[in-house]
């Protein structure tokens, strides 16, 4: 299997002059997928080629892939797209997976807007979040080559594979840094509340090795949400590429428990 499975073209919305990508995987029942920074939505390929009957729906978003950027990056902004785009697609309510920032986008999600979230899955990410990424002010903008730019980025590179592309003049990533930092500064602080508030079937999968979510952090979390359970997989914060096959067996068992 290739590192992009029967990868879809981009499809695009129009939110008031400005571009939000998505690609649309599969066909059945829908699920939103969100991916984390310095990523897209063609990161879910393999979730999606792994979840036969479901149509996976993964938005590149904003400031990331083929959406245009749209700063501030505040939290409301990133909800609103989401929207926006279950309006477009005439979706009112589907389970929602996310990843990093995309996991508390999701989360933040079905607590502010639960009429549109039926199941929950949250990879990698916490109820209190403070990271700094200033490092990646360091990486180059360009190189000639992908395997280049993925050497420059060290231990990260295999891991943000899937958020990099050939431009005009060069390999790199398919956002700009200062935009990734600023939705990392709008994405840092305290969303216990956010997650707390959450009512739906929630699952919460931790890398073990995840420099990321502490496991005392995760096992908080999931006793102190209503609905939530707790799955960990080996692996680090890119606990979807450590282990694949256990992600979409854990996603895929948990959807079809809740029966969304």
């Amino acid at each position: 299997m290739g590192r992009w499975p029967d990868l879809p073209s981009p499809r695009y919305l129009d939110l008031g002059g400005r571009r939000l990508a998505y690609r649309d995987f599969g066909t059945g029942k829908p699920v939103l997928a969100l991916h984390g920074l310095f990523s897209e939505g063609r990161a879910f390929a393999r979730l999606a080629a792994a979840l036969p009957g479901r149509r996976v729906i993964a938005p590149d978003q904003r400031g990331h892939g083929s959406s245009d950027p749209a700063p501030p990056y505040t939290r409301e902004g990133f909800l609103s797209d989401l929207v926006a785009l279950l309006d477009h697609l005439g979706l009112d309510r589907l389970p929602v997976v996310g990843h990093s920032l995309g996991g508390a986008n999701a989360y933040q999600l079905a607590a502010r807007r639960p009429e549109r979230v039926s199941a929950l899955v949250v990879a990698d990410v916490g109820a209190v979040i403070e990271a700094d990424l200033s490092f990646a002010r360091a990486w180059p903008e360009r190189a000639p080559s992908r395997e280049q730019f993925l050497d420059a980025l060290g231990f990260l590179g295999p891991y943000l594979v899937d958020g990099v592309r050939e431009h005009a003049d060069g390999w790199g990533l398919a956002c700009r840094v200062e935009d990734a930092l600023a939705a990392q500064d709008r994405l840092n602080g305290d969303h216990w509340a956010d997650w707390l508030a959450v009512s739906c079937p929630t699952l919460l999968i931790a890398g073990s090795d995840s420099f990321v979510l502490a496991a005392d952090h995760a096992a908080e979390m999931a006793a102190k949400a209503p609905r939530a359970t707790l799955t960990v997989l080996t692996g680090g914060h890119f606990v979807y590429d450590d282990d694949e096959a256990g992600f979409a067996a854990a996603v895929r068992s948990f959807l079809d428990a809740t029966g969304f």
